[in-house]
C-alpha cells in the first residue's frame, strides 16, 4: 500500500510521538515506506538519530523533534515550524511495572506517566490543531490495559482507559477528523524483549493466554497504524481497534497451544473468495478490492450468510458459514463475517441470537489461533462501499494479529 499524495503532488505529512524505538520507531519506518513526510517526535535524541541512519533512501526526510512530552511547555513549543500535518500518531506511553496504583506521588512519577499517557495527547491536538489539515486523522495508542485491569503497573490501565474515552470524546466534538484509538497486546518490543531477557516475563506465559499462539512484533502494530492514518480508516472514526491476537476475545480456564505455522510475509497479496455474498454490487465491489492472484496470496473468505438469515438463526448460520471455511484453509488464512447490525424491533425471544454469534466469534478465534487462521466479523450496516478498505484490511495479511473482533463501523 502507498500513500496518496495531496492534489498539489507534495507527500503527506505525519507526526509520530515515542518514534524513538518500538510500535513508533516500526510505524515512522512504514509510513516513510510509504511515501509519507513522517515528523519523528521523542525524548531520546540517541534514538531519533539511529532513526534517521536507517531512514529508507528513497523517502521523503524526517524531521527530528527531541521532545518531553510530560512538559506541556514543549508540547507547545512543538507547533513552531512544523508543516501541515495530515495525521498525528499519539503513540508515545509510560508503564510503571511493580508498582501499586496508590504509589508514585511522592516522587512524581505517577504524575509524569499520567500527563504522557493521558494529558500529551490531548495538549497535543490543542497545541497542533492549528496545523491539523480538515480531515486529518488523530490516533491514540492505547492498549488492552485499559480493557482490564492489570495490577502492579501503577496508573497504567486507568490512564489508557481515559485514553480510549477521550479518543471516543474527541470524536464526537470533532466530527471533521477521523479520531481513533488502537489497543495492542504483547508486543516484542526492545523492552519486551529486555524483560524476556532478565527472566522477569515468561514469553510462554504471556503467549498462552493469546489465541494466535505468538507474540506481536512492532511491525503488525505498524501496519494497524498506517491503515487508521489512511483515508480508509473514516468509517472507524470514535472507534478501538483491538489488536491483541485475540486474547482480549477469550477468557479461557486454560493455556493456549503455541502458532504452528510462522506468519505470511504482511506485503502478500489477497486471495478473496466470496460465500453467499447476494446483492451484485457488493460482490463486484469484493473482487475489484482483492483480484484473484496466480501467484502467492494470502487466502481469505468474506462470507455474507449472516445478512439473510433468518429470526432466531443467526447462530446456526454463522457456524455453518465456520464449517464452510474450516472444512477448505487447514492453516494461515482468514475469515470475515458480514453480520447484521443491532435492530431494536427483535422480539425479546431471539435477542440473545447475536449477542450468542459474537461470542461464536471469539471462541473459534481461541480454537484456530494457533494454526494461523483467523475470525472476525464486520457489520457494515446499509452500504459496504465506504467499509470496503477496512475490509481489506481486516481480511489480508496486513492484519495477521487481528482476531476475534466484532468490528461495527461509526458511520
Amino acid at each position: 500500500m502507498h500513500c496518496d499524495p495531496l492534489p498539489n503532488g507534495s507527500p503527506r505529512t505525519a507526526l509520530v510521538t515515542g518514534a524513538a524505538g518500538g510500535i513508533g520507531r516500526a510505524t515512522a519506518l512504514r509510513l516513510a515506506q510509504q511515501g509519507w513526510r513522517c515528523v519523528a517526535v521523542d525524548a531520546d535524541a540517541a534514538g531519533l538519530q539511529r532513526l534517521q541512519a536507517d531512514w529508507p533512501a528513497a523517502a521523503p526526510a524526517p524531521l527530528a523533534r527531541t521532545v518531553d512530552l510530560t512538559d506541556p511547555a514543549h508540547i507547545a513549543a512543538l507547533a513552531h515550524g512544523l508543516p501541515p500535518l495530515d495525521a498525528l500518531l499519539n503513540n508515545a506511553g509510560l508503564s510503571a511495572g511493580g508498582a501499586e496504583a496508590l504509589a508514585g506521588d511522592e516522587d512524581g512519577t505517577a504524575a509524569r506517566l499520567l500527563a504522557l499517557n493521558l494529558q500529551a495527547p490531548a495538549r497535543l491536538v490543542q497545541a497542533l490543531a492549528g496545523r491539523l489539515r480538515p480531515g486529518a486523522r488523530i490516533v491514540n495508542v492505547a492498549s488492552g490495559a485499559g480493557l482490564r485491569a492489570i495490577p502492579w503497573r501503577g496508573l497504567y490501565s486507568p490512564s489508557k482507559a481515559g485514553l480510549i474515552a477521550q479518543t471516543r470524546a474527541l470524536a464526537r466534538a470533532r466530527p471533521g477528523w477521523t479520531v481513533t484509538a488502537l489497543a495492542p497486546g504483547f508486543v516484542r518490543t526492545e523492552l519486551v524483549q529486555v524483560l524476556i531477557d532478565s527472566g522477569r516475563l515468561d514469553p510462554a506465559q504471556a503467549v498462552a493466554k493469546i489465541p494466535l499462539g505468538r507474540m506481536a512484533e512492532p511491525a503488525d502494530m505498524a501496519e494497524a497504524l498506517c491503515f487508521l492514518a489512511s483515508p480508509g480508516a473514516r468509517v472507524l472514526t470514535g472507534q478501538l481497534l483491538v489488536l491483541d491476537g485475540g486474547s482480549s476475545a477469550c477468557g479461557g480456564s486454560q493455556a493456549l497451544p503455541a502458532a504452528r505455522h510462522a506468519p505470511r510475509p504482511f506485503d502478500l497479496p489477497t486471495r478473496l473468495q466470496t460465500s453467499a455474498v447476494r446483492a451484485p454490487d457488493w460482490q463486484d465491489s469484493l473482487q475489484a478490492l482483492a483480484p484473484t492472484t496466480g501467484g502467492e496470496a494470502y487466502a481469505a473468505v468474506v462470507d455474507g450468510a449472516a445478512l439473510d438469515a433468518a429470526p432466531g438463526a443467526l447462530l446456526a448460520t454463522v457456524r455453518a458459514a465456520a464449517r464452510r471455511f474450516r472444512s477448505r484453509h487447514a492453516h494461515s488464512a482468514s475469515l470475515t463475517l458480514l453480520l447484521p447490525r443491532p435492530d431494536a424491533d427483535t422480539a425479546w425471544e431471539h435477542a440473545g441470537d447475536l449477542a450468542a454469534t459474537h461470542m461464536l466469534v471469539a471462541t473459534l478465534a481461541a480454537e484456530w489461533g494457533a494454526l494461523g487462521l483467523r475470525i472476525n466479523a464486520l457489520a457494515p450496516g446499509d452500504a459496504i462501499n465506504p467499509c470496503l478498505p477496512l475490509l481489506a484490511y481486516m481480511a489480508g495479511a496486513r492484519a495477521q494479529f487481528l482476531t476475534g473482533q466484532v468490528v461495527q463501523p461509526g458511520l
